[in-house]
Formats: C-alpha cells, structure tokens, sequence
C-alpha cells in the first residue's frame, strides 16, 4: 500500500483493506472524484486514474511530483530546509536542536518557519508559480501544524509551525508516492463534481467519491464549505450515474457523535433496491445502515450500486 505523502483531512488510507476488496475487479478508468491526499487512486490497479479536485494548489503538487524528477524534488527540499534553517531531526537528532520527541520542533522552528511562510506567500502574490514554488509548499506543510494545508481568503498559507520536520518516515512516504505517480498513467482536473463530464465514462470505468461530510466538523467543511444543497446534488450526480449504467461507490458517515445526516439515510431507504450500504466500522453489533445506536463515534460506511 502507498501512502499519502500529506497528511490530508479524511483521508482513507487505514480505511483502504476494508475499501479495496469491494472495489470491481475490472476497472478501465478510476474517478476518484474527491481525491484530497490520493490515498485510494495510488493504490488502484486499473488502466487510467483521473485525479480531481477543487483545490489547485493540491492537484499542482502531485503533477509537480509526477513531472519533476525525484532527485531534483529531493535536492530541492533539503536545500529550502538549510536555506531557512529548519531542522532536520534524521540527520542531526534532537539533542543538537535542544529539543526532545514529547515536546517536539515548533519552538526551534518558529521564526523560520514564519519566513519560509512568508517567502511562499511573496512568490504566490507575484504569481511565481514554478516547480520550485510547489516544492516550497511541500516543505511548508511538512513543518505546519498537524501538516495540514490551510490558506486564507487572501490566499495566502497561514498555519502556525508544527512540531515535526521531514522524518524518515516522511521521506520513505514521499518517494514511494512519487514513484508510484510517475508510473501511473494519470491526470488532474480541477472541476467542481457538478461539472465533470459523467459522458467521457463508459461501462468498465469507476467513480469513487469521498466528498466533505455534512454531518462533521473538519477543517475543509468550516465556514459552510459542504452545505445540505451540495449533499442533495452529489446524490443527484449519483443517480446519474447509475442510470447511465455507471459504477459508483460512495464513502461517507451515516451517524457521528449523535448526529444523523438524515439526507443520506433517507436517499439510502429510498433507492435500497438499487444500493448497498456496507459498514467499514466492524466494532457496531449491527452493520447494516438503520442501526439506531447514536452513542458510537462514528458509523462510516460505503455505498455501492453493484
């Protein structure tokens, strides 16, 4: 299994052995329509992948580790963390930084970390958007808080420094995902899913789609970034689907934290004799979607119409 390089919000990575085995076996062309952090198009054996996605700055990234060589990806990084003066615990340890693994990086890294910060968002304002551009952003989210990727109206990147730096880990991470997009016969789009062009598919293609979920608080769905209309239209974007003979498969939360996304159930008792809602959380008594027990954490579940 290849691994996200980003640590990406709602990715499904620890999902992937229960996703993959209800996947078709025979798929053409693989959608993932949402594809955040690529964990699932990555691990796709398949003819073609179609990464799409509404955040450019993402989509701008993968085609920069597709299209630049991995040496220079790699040169590049270490050379904007010794540029800023970033730490580099894999290579010099904690003690040399006068920092330990509990309390971790973010008071040694503050003040470069700020300038590399605010460096990018320079490059950005003056429209510098090269290569080189998408490796400083690669660096920033590894040194960000939680290695999230987060920019404000102005577009600028405005996530406090985080406690880790480009670890071992990080970088096996990063070069198995680079590999593998090289080898991938693949593009990016960046289309909102109501204008994707569901009439370029054909039979043995796939759309798989793990969109924003209405019922929880991530940091993309802040500020009314997924609203009950995107809910009601992604369900009509199925339907189309599946009435062109199309095949689908729908990741998303039934019930988190005492919340119902009452939408999505009713649709589900709606059309149950066309899908079929498979439970990924192995810990509930009873799998299928009408459990009643609000008390769990969260009841995610995949919805297929094969």
């Amino acid at each position: 299994m290849i691994q996200s390089p980003l640590n990406y919000t709602g990715g499904k990575f620890k999902l992937l052995p229960q996703i993959l085995p209800l996947f078709p076996k025979n798929i053409n062309t693989f959608v993932d329509l949402f594809c955040g952090g690529c964990n699932v198009g990555i691990n796709i054996d398949c003819e073609s992948v179609i990464y799409n996605d509404l955040d450019e700055n993402l989509l701008y990234l993968y085609n920069t580790f597709k299209n630049l060589d991995k040496q220079s990806v790699f040169e590049w990084i270490y050379e904007i963390i010794n540029t800023y003066g970033l730490s580099l615990v894999s290579d010099k340890g904690y003690d040399y930084y006068k920092c330990d693994s509990s309390k971790g990086l973010g008071g040694y890294n503050k003040e470069s970390f700020l300038r590399l910060r605010a460096d990018f968002n320079e490059k950005k304002k003056k429209g510098n958007y090269d290569y080189y551009y998408y490796v400083m952003l690669y660096v920033i989210i590894v040194y960000a808080f939680n290695n999230q990727i987060r920019f404000n109206s102005n577009g600028e990147f405005n996530l406090p420094v985080g406690k880790r730096d480009f670890n071992k880990k990080m970088q096996q991470k990063l070069s198995d995902f680079i590999d593998k997009i090289k080898e991938q016969n693949c593009k990016f789009t960046c289309l909102d899913f109501r204008e994707f062009d569901i009439g370029t598919l054909e039979n043995n293609d796939f759309v798989y789609v793990d969109p924003p979920y209405l019922i929880t608080c991530a940091t993309y769905n802040e500020q009314g970034g997924w609203s009950e209309t995107d809910e009601k239209d992604l369900l009509r974007f199925l339907d189309s689907l599946n009435e062109k003979g199309l095949r689908f498969a729908l990741s998303n939360v039934l019930r988190s934290k005492g919340k119902e996304n009452t939408i999505l159930i009713e649709w589900l008792d709606k059309n149950k004799d066309k899908y079929r809602a498979v439970s990924l959380n192995y810990s509930y008594s009873n799998s299928n979607y009408q459990t009643k027990d609000k008390t769990s954490n969260s009841e995610e579940v995949l919805i297929i119409n094969y």
